[in-house]
């Protein structure tokens, strides 16, 4: 399966032409699949408090706007995390979208940070604590969004499910990036599936910064994107990533889990 990583600014200036290039990236590139960041296309309402009705229900009113325009990139399918309001209450929630199943959600964010520039608690209600395995054709995959990745245990249970790429949409800053890759690297190690990551940007404020990923089952980089090369197609071989299962250090856990 061919899959794009990608990042992507939310101005609307920048965001039309971004979207534009990413469309003809795709269809040149022969992707399937395209990795969206998290919240792509609204702006980043947790940066302040307190919570303002208005400004989230224009978020949910522009991220609605954009879904109807998934087919323009010209992928089967499309996976990211967008605001939703779903009987009064505020989520962070994953999607996929299919050209022949249209919208579809997926889980809603648990892991909610509570600091000064990421109120996401004040933003958003508290998800789904389960972390299940999706499709995507014949691709299985997790979704952690964004702080879920940091859920290390989470880690083993997507190894138990047999999942084949761990999809990871995000927001995060310019600053922090190394350790990203990091625990991206250790996600897909321990997972014994490909880590794919899109993220946020921001060139003018520095606030979000970019670098979306894509790493193989053993930790080797094998696309980072950058402001020169904002979008990164690679292949994701779902007999690799099933293989990845029974060797090191994965089968280790795998027997102790079946001897215990």
């Amino acid at each position: 399966m061919r899959a794009t990583v990608c990042e992507l600014p939310y101005q609307p200036a920048l965001l039309e032409p971004a979207w534009e290039a990413l469309a003809t990236h795709v269809r040149h590139e022969g992707a399937e699949l395209v990795l969206l960041p998290e919240f792509a296309f609204v702006e980043p309402v947790w940066e302040s408090t307190p919570f303002d009705p208005g400004r989230w229900a224009a978020a949910v009113a522009l991220s609605d706007a954009w879904m109807a325009r998934l087919n323009e990139l010209g992928a089967v399918w499309v996976v990211g995390a967008r605001p939703v309001t779903v009987a009064g209450r505020h989520y962070n929630q994953g999607f996929i979208w299919s050209a022949e199943g249209g919208y579809q959600p997926l889980r809603r964010k648990f892991y909610l940070p509570q600091e000064p520039g990421g109120w996401e608690a004040t933003w958003f209600e508290r998800g789904d604590a389960r972390f299940p395995r999706f499709q995507a054709g014949t691709l299985d995959f997790g979704l952690s969004i964004c702080t879920e990745i940091w859920a290390l245990d989470t880690h083993a249970g997507y190894a138990d499910l047999g999942v084949q790429a761990l999809l990871t949409p995000r927001a995060t800053a310019a600053a922090t990036t190394a350790k990203w890759l990091a625990v991206g690297t250790v996600a897909a190690v321990r997972t014994g599936a490909y880590s794919l990551s899109s993220n946020r940007v921001d060139t003018a404020a520095g606030t979000y910064g970019g670098a979306g990923w894509a790493i193989s089952p053993d930790g080797a980089l094998l696309a980072r994107t950058t402001v020169e090369q904002p979008f990164c197609t690679v292949n994701v071989d779902l007999e690799l990533a099933a293989a990845a299962r029974s060797t090191y250090p994965r089968y280790v856990f795998a027997e102790r889990a079946s001897a215990g």
